[in-house]
């Protein structure tokens, strides 16, 4: 697939006789095969499939998009949701291309890339999770069903050759009518941009078509269980059975790992929005944990966000010193911290936040001391988050402790021995993206660069042990910000959630 790097073309309200079509954003060919009626966009108008290249009139009736059901939004039914061009919010379908063609021209040549979609989990009997695709299906193909298969085919040396496949549910009103609408086949070529689409209930015959003459398959499905092979590795091996297989991941981690303008823009607003609710969160009084969880999640919902990231921490008091202590069904004690780990999500991009507070809105003496302390070496190491600090998230790592080791010996903790491993268990930060640790597998130890998303969260956790001096013992705090890596400057993505004891008192006064 190769497409001329200009901007995007919109389709008029109506297409012409003799018009070429297009799908929402990128040009294609048209089929001058007979096929069932096809939709186009934008305005995603139905018109019939022609007999010849020749043909010059459409012969069944023209249907808006917004008249249509899809599985997912699209800008023509959700225009509050997406703009045109977008086929998630905030990414293009001309960005999607673009990580396609840098995901096969950074592949062997006769290679291909195998991406099945993820299952609907449930949750008890009947009963199912929200559907949430597959990162890596989702980032290349911003198709968010389940019951698919995508397969990218390297087809050449230049930037976008290659051809996109995309295998899903064909249209069923009557299983429609009672699971709610999918996108169908047409739309996974007319929207999606999928060079062949078909029914993934006939991908044994597909596949091997669309593998022929593949020399490797780069996929991270399961391909064996438990020492025999899955229903998938069956599959994948009767249609190409002379190909051998080699891990995805590592191959997308490089791209997913350095963000685009948009993505960042994502990651940006779900960062403001969520700031903002957790510091509107610290100006209240709360009595529950399960309370404070519940406003934090529906001010998500209520400033655009599509929800929660990940389940929340609300730990009160010592339960902040588990790290993922996600019950959140205790009482809040006026005496004590609570620490909130918890984030929104906006297009899939996550936020990561952690702040800690007095329940009462006012810091004891102890509690500011080792607040302050673990804030000091927070500020520090945001600093260098930029590219010009030739730092990696290990090296960062190894910059807080020491950081946190001074300001504890300050206030009187004995830090020999193993002092730093009770106190600070975890390591500084992590990758963030369309996952909370995002890109897994991608190390540590690569130089941040422009693009990095990461987190900076220290944490000081003290047990109740007359080893620690008795006035801190018991408190669990934890500072932490989403942060993308600049030249020569962080984007602290997560700033409205305010972090300084002199703002913190504020909110109450």
């Amino acid at each position: 697939m190769k497409f001329c790097q200009l901007p995007f073309r919109q389709l008029e309200r109506h297409l012409k006789p003799h018009s070429k079509p297009f799908s929402p954003q990128l040009a294609r060919r048209l089929s001058t095969t007979p096929s069932s009626p096809r939709f186009l966009s934008q305005s995603l108008t139905y018109i019939g499939s022609r007999r010849s290249p020749r043909s010059a009139r459409t012969y069944s009736t023209t249907v808006h998009a917004s008249d249509l059901l899809f599985g997912q939004p699209v800008h023509e039914t959700h225009p509050h949701l997406l703009l045109p061009g977008e086929l998630t919010p905030g990414i293009t379908a001309q960005e999607y291309h673009d990580r396609r063609a840098a995901l096969c021209q950074s592949l062997p040549p006769d290679s291909a890339v195998l991406l099945p979609s993820a299952t609907l989990k449930y949750r008890s009997g009947a009963v199912f999770y929200p559907f949430r695709q597959e990162s890596n299906f989702l980032y290349l193909t911003g198709f968010s069903e389940s019951d698919s298969l995508a397969v990218l085919r390297r087809t050449g040396d230049e930037f976008g050759d290659y051809t996109f496949h995309l295998y899903c549910r064909p249209k069923d009103p009557k299983a429609e009518q009672w699971n709610g609408p999918w996108s169908g086949i047409d739309a996974a070529r007319d929207v999606w941009n999928a060079d062949e689409a078909g029914d993934i209930g006939r991908v044994e015959g597909l596949l091997a078509d669309a593998l022929k003459g593949v020399q490797k398959i780069f996929t991270d499905a399961d391909l064996t269980k438990y020492g025999v092979s899955t229903k998938f590795g069956n599959l994948m091996r009767s249609a190409a059975p002379k190909a051998t297989t080699a891990p995805l991941k590592p191959h997308v981690n490089v791209l997913r790992a350095v963000k685009s303008h948009a993505e960042i823009a994502n990651m940006r607003r779900a960062g403001r929005a969520s700031g903002r609710a957790i510091t509107e969160a610290m100006r209240r009084p709360w009595a529950y944990e399960k309370d404070l969880a519940a406003f934090l999640e529906y001010q998500y919902q209520m400033t655009g966000l599509d929800g929660q990231a990940y389940i929340p921490v609300v730990a009160g008091g010592p339960k902040a010193l588990l790290i993922h202590y996600v019950l959140n069904n205790g009482t809040l004690n006026e005496s004590e911290f609570v620490l909130v780990d918890a984030g929104g999500e906006y297009g899939t991009y996550i936020t990561d936040i952690t702040r800690t507070w007095p329940v009462s809105g006012k810091f004891t003496q102890p509690q500011k001391d080792l607040y302050n302390a673990v804030l000091r070496a927070q500020r520090s190491s945001v600093s260098l988050c930029r590219a010009s600090a030739n730092v990696t998230l290990d090296k960062l790592h190894h910059i807080t402790e020491n950081a946190l080791r001074d300001q504890l010996q300050q206030l009187g903790f004995d830090m020999g021995s193993d002092a730093m491993g009770i106190l600070f268990p975890h390591h500084v930060g992590h990758y963030v993206g369309l996952d909370v640790h995002d890109v897994p597998g991608y190390p540590r130890n690569v130089v941040l660069k422009e693009g990095h998303c990461v987190t900076i969260e220290p944490g000081i956790y003290v047990p109740d042990d007359e080893r620690w001096p008795e006035a801190f013992r018991g408190l669990g705090i934890r500072i932490e910000d989403s942060v993308c890596v600049g030249d020569d400057s962080p984007l602290i993505l997560t700033t409205e959630a305010v972090k300084e004891v002199d703002d913190i008192e504020a909110l109450r006064d």
